[in-house]
Formats: C-alpha cells, sequence, structure tokens
C-alpha cells in the first residue's frame, strides 16, 4: 500500500541550513527514519532554494529597459520583471498580468518560477528564485540522507506549474535522484498484444503532485512529504529528461 506522510515540523529554512540534517530529524520525529527501499521524499522547491541562498532583496535589482517595457505590458513590478528575464532564455508570453518563460533550466512557466509568496516573516520585499541545479541538489540530498545505500529510494524536488489549456497548478518535478523521471514504455505491449508506440510515463510528476496533497500551495505549512510503498522502476535520471526541447514544441 501506498502512504503518503507529511512532515509538517520543519522549521523556517534560511540560507545556509543543513537540508539533510533539519529533513533526518523531521523522519526521525515522525517515527520514518531509517529511509527504505520504496520510499521517495518529495521536497518543495521552497525550502531547497531558501537553504541554496536563493533568496533576492528587491532593492538592491535594477531593472533595464526591457524589464521596464515587459512591467507595464504585464502590469508587474519591474524589480521582478528584471529578475525573471535574468533567469530566462526566453519570453513566450506576455500580457497583462502574465508572464510566462522559458527558464533557463528549459521549463515553460510564468514568472521563471520566481515566488514571492511564504518567504517567512518580514520578507515581503524579496523574491525567491529556483535552484542553480535541481537534478544536482537532489542528488546531494540523496547521498547525504543515504551514503552509499540508496537502493530503491528516491529524491523529487517539487513545484507548481500552471498547464496549458486547463485551469489550476499542479505538482511537478524539477529535480530529480534515485529514479527514473521519465519511463519510456514504447515497444511493450497492452493487455491485448498492441504494442505501445508513444507511451512515457512522468514518474517524478506523478510522484510530486502526489504529495501536494498533503504539502499544499497555500499557508499549510508543510514543506516536504515522504512517500512510501512505491515499486520504482529500475534506472535512474534527472528531472531534466522531462523537459521537452524548444524544436519540438508543436504550439509555437
Amino acid at each position: 500500500m501506498i502512504a503518503i506522510h507529511p512532515l509538517s515540523d520543519i522549521p523556517e529554512i534560511r540560507s545556509g541550513d543543513d537540508l539533510a540534517a533539519l529533513l533526518r530529524d523531521s523522519l526521525t520525529a515522525g517515527g520514518l527514519w531509517p529511509l527504505r527501499k520504496g520510499d521517495v521524499l518529495v521536497i518543495t522547491q521552497k525550502i531547497l532554494s531558501k537553504a541554496e541562498g536563493r533568496m533576492i532583496d528587491l532593492d538592491t535589482v535594477e531593472p533595464g529597459p526591457e524589464a521596464a517595457n515587459l512591467a507595464e505590458k504585464t502590469c508587474k513590478d519591474p524589480r521582478l520583471v528584471e529578475l525573471v528575464l535574468r533567469e530566462s532564455s526566453a519570453v513566450v508570453r506576455a500580457v497583462p498580468h502574465v508572464l510566462i518563460t522559458r527558464h533557463r533550466l528549459g521549463h515553460v512557466m510564468a514568472n521563471s518560477g520566481i515566488d514571492r509568496s511564504n518567504l517567512g516573516p518580514g520578507e515581503t520585499e524579496r523574491a525567491l528564485l529556483l535552484p542553480i541545479d535541481p537534478d544536482g541538489s537532489a542528488q546531494g540530498l540523496l547521498h547525504a540522507l543515504t551514503g552509499e545505500d540508496a537502493d530503491g529510494i528516491g529524491i523529487v524536488i517539487s513545484d507548481s506549474f500552471g498547464r496549458p489549456w486547463r485551469y489550476g497548478v499542479v505538482g511537478v518535478a524539477i529535480g530529480a535522484a534515485g529514479l527514473p523521471a521519465l519511463v519510456d514504455r514504447r515497444g511493450e505491449e497492452d493487455r491485448d498484444g498492441r504494442r505501445l508506440e508513444v507511451t512515457q510515463i512522468a514518474l517524478a510528476d506523478q510522484i510530486a503532485t502526489a504529495a501536494t496533497l498533503v504539502t499544499g500551495e497555500g499557508a499549510e505549512g508543510v514543506p516536504a512529504a515522504l512517500i512510501r510503498g512505491l515499486s520504482l522502476p529500475m534506472g535512474e535520471d534527472g528531472a531534466g529528461a522531462l523537459v521537452r526541447p524548444p524544436e519540438e514544441d508543436l504550439f509555437r
């Protein structure tokens, strides 16, 4: 049976905090330590970015001409738009109150993933950027928590994305370690013997979305969750495997 355990007793994260140690303490307090085969620890991007010092004071940001023009067009803070441009490789869409970009990691998302919610007391004039290398961070956390004994244990770094043509946000994986983020089932047969031709499973995204059932999107105060009882396929690749390259974009 698959179970989702919220980790709600993690303190407010500051730059430089030992996130692996804090996660281990929370798992221990919840009777979930040690990790075992079939466990995937899902960590929200927010606490990882905080620990890695990705908080920016908006008063230190000087908007350039492009940011000023886009800010007027989108009705957004020019300082925020400047950060969005610094974090992105392309602007996909800019209309009032909406700025969609291709992030430097390849994700197409609102505001380059920059967040200003739930940053902690007194942080109203700051913004939080995505981690520099979420896949690398996931690998580092996995090693810190398991050492050399990580067989069948995974880490997923989750964020919340909107989706074209549908309302609402869902959890997605922006970083992963210890599991195949994308499971390619092409060439297998369905139960009628028909060969699968296009079926690829976004496993890390599925896990991230499952975890949001307990981590939430607002004031829940649950920055991580342990999913226990999974049967993980063989293989390992990072969440970068989930990013469709621009040349395969069918909608632009």
